[in-house]
């Protein structure tokens, strides 16, 4: 239930309960529910194979006995490090089962990434994808990680699957991997142990997903069961799904909307989840054409690239029955190529890795456009001046903050971070999001700017300091500030301004820097910019000022 000092907004609607009712258990214990009503229904479609709900969750019961034989207590943390597949599903549902703590790693990350997640967590369990093996297996190598299982991508899927092109990427097989000290995932299910009874409770920690901070340095947004269910339900209320669904899984799971909608939301309601392993405009038109899709959630990048096909208007997405997302306004000339091809308003939302995903989403019968929408079900949620605890009046800028079932419990091992993240008002702690908006007389919110130093590139949030921190790992690099800068496609870019060293200052070039932070970290934190200067802008205390690079 809300704390009592929260506030039911005023523009709720009358007769409409604010609160709603949600199961008090673990959220691995949906897929037990769904099982017993759906168990032999459709519930994963990977690239033309499909898999009955009874099907994963035989899966998901022998991964969880193999990792608790192997040493995963209450409460260990695992990373779980793939693209979209049905092995994803698994082992998540298989981490919470055996009682540990799904941290989902971004599959763009590279072997430093993986080495601080790994320190970070003390994670020494992790299940990979073998196409991204390369990045994990040196902690494997140092001992930081003590169990390392692998999956081909490909395994569980059709190898003739017509609307897959064949020049896919090839890889080691199980088998090899186990040669080098990987367990191969058919093994480890077939290994035949059995998982102990369930001892986890909704209070319990459920999933650690990160989120990078000023400081350089990723931070771990810690979410109990009931913190993930909170924000489950809520959604599912909202935005109605049931076992007809028919969900296109599009964005990653290891994002927290991919998470939720395209993964929890189908397993919980027993729909259909037609998986997309990574973004292809192609794909996607086609997933949607031959399994008569009824909702795709997205980002507006994904739209934005499949309003630009080409082949746009040759696309029969006719079976579409709701499309929506987040991660950056939809414009509004893609808004309404989409409205004229599907005859569907893009319905927008808004939410945070340390909310779970969404606290805000548009009414699906009264949608507005570059609007991040109204608070949901007992998000109390207001705009306070920048810096302070005041709040302001509707249509005054300030700082949007919330108090939400669904806001994270702190980050992971950083109580003054933690600290700082909230702000006490009557009595309730609200979240400080760091966004700067307005809300207007209806309720909708709309944002306007960034409190904090940050780039936004077609969704994916990113922190300048912690690409600093990277680059001057480059031996060629004195100093380095990265900034945003617009980008027509994805909103933003990563811009990067370097001092180089002296003795290369005529030969270091931005094709060469661009090339080495793509094998140095994710391709979304590459600066596609790179400006050289002789120095940065700074302040007399020494500080850089970055507000001045434009």
């Amino acid at each position: 239930m809300p704390h009592p000092n929260a506030r039911i907004p005023d523009f709720w609607p009358k007769g409409k309960d604010w609160t709603f009712p949600r199961p008090d258990q673990p959220l691995d214990m949906n897929l037990d529910v769904t099982v017993e009503r759906w168990g032999n229904r459709v519930g994963v479609t990977y690239n033309g194979a499909d898999y009955t709900y009874r099907q994963i969750a035989d899966r998901v019961h022998a991964l969880a006995g193999y990792l608790q034989h192997n040493g995963l207590t209450k409460g260990g943390r695992v990373l779980l490090y793939t693209q979209n597949c049905p092995q994803y599903i698994i082992s998540f549902y298989a981490i919470l089962r055996a009682g540990g703590v799904v941290v989902p790693v971004n599959p763009m990350n590279k072997q430093s990434e993986i080495d601080y997640l790994v320190a970070d967590t003390g994670a020494k369990i992790a299940i990979c994808a073998l196409e991204l093996s390369d990045h994990i297996r040196p902690a494997l190598a140092r001992r930081d990680l003590e169990l390392l299982i692998g999956t081909r991508m490909s395994d569980m899927g059709r190898p003739d699957f017509d609307l897959i092109p064949d020049n896919r990427v090839q890889t080691m097989s199980e088998s090899e991997a186990e040669v080098i000290g990987i367990v191969g995932f058919q093994s480890a299910l077939t290994a035949g142990h059995v998982p102990s009874p369930r001892t986890t409770n909704s209070d319990d920690l459920a999933v650690i997903p990160y989120s990078s901070g000023t400081t350089g340095q990723p931070k771990g947004c810690v979410h109990t069961h009931r913190t993930v269910m909170a924000s489950l339900v809520a959604g599912v209320i909202w935005n109605p799904t049931d076992e007809n669904t028919i969900h296109l899984a599009a964005l990653p799971f290891f994002h927290v909307t991919g998470m939720m909608n395209g993964m929890h939301s189908p397993l919980m309601t027993g729909g259909r989840n037609v998986i997309l392993p990574r973004w292809s405009s192609k794909l996607a038109a086609g997933l949607i054409e031959r399994y008569h899709i009824t909702r795709w959630r997205s980002i507006s990048t994904m739209a934005i690239d499949l309003v630009n096909d080409p082949d746009f208007d040759s696309y029969d997405l006719s079976s579409l029955e709701m499309i929506g997302g987040g991660g950056a306004a939809m414009p509004e000339a893609i808004a309404k190529k989409l409205k004229d091809m599907t005859g569907l308003d893009y319905v927008e939302g808004y939410g945070l890795s340390e909310t779970m995903a969404a606290t805000h989403v548009n009414p699906l019968d009264a949608p507005k456009r570059q609007c991040l929408g109204q608070p949901i079900f007992e998000v109390d949620s207001r705009v306070l001046e920048i810096g302070g605890d005041t709040e302001l009046p509707h249509g005054e800028v300030g700082e949007i903050v919330m108090h939400a079932p669904q806001n994270f419990i702190g980050y992971w091992q950083r109580p003054e971070a933690t600290a700082e993240a909230f702000v006490e008002i009557d009595g309730v702690p609200f979240f400080r999001s760091g966004d700067i908006g307005y809300r207007d007389a209806d309720g909708y919110f709309f944002m306007v700017d960034r409190v904090k130093r940050m780039v936004n590139a077609a969704g994916f949030k990113v922190w300048p300091a912690e690409i600093e921190m990277l680059m001057l790992h480059h031996p060629d690099i004195a100093e380095c500030c990265v900034i945003g800068a617009k980008d027509t496609r994805r909103g933003e870019c990563v811009k990067a301004f370097i001092v180089p060293q002296g003795g290369s200052r005529d030969t270091l070039t931005q094709e060469a820097v661009i090339t080495w932070c793509k094998a140095k970290m994710s391709a979304y934190k590459c600066p596609s910019i790179v400006e050289f200067v002789d120095a940065l802008p700074k302040s007399g205390a020494g500080k850089v000022l970055w507000k001045n690079l434009t």
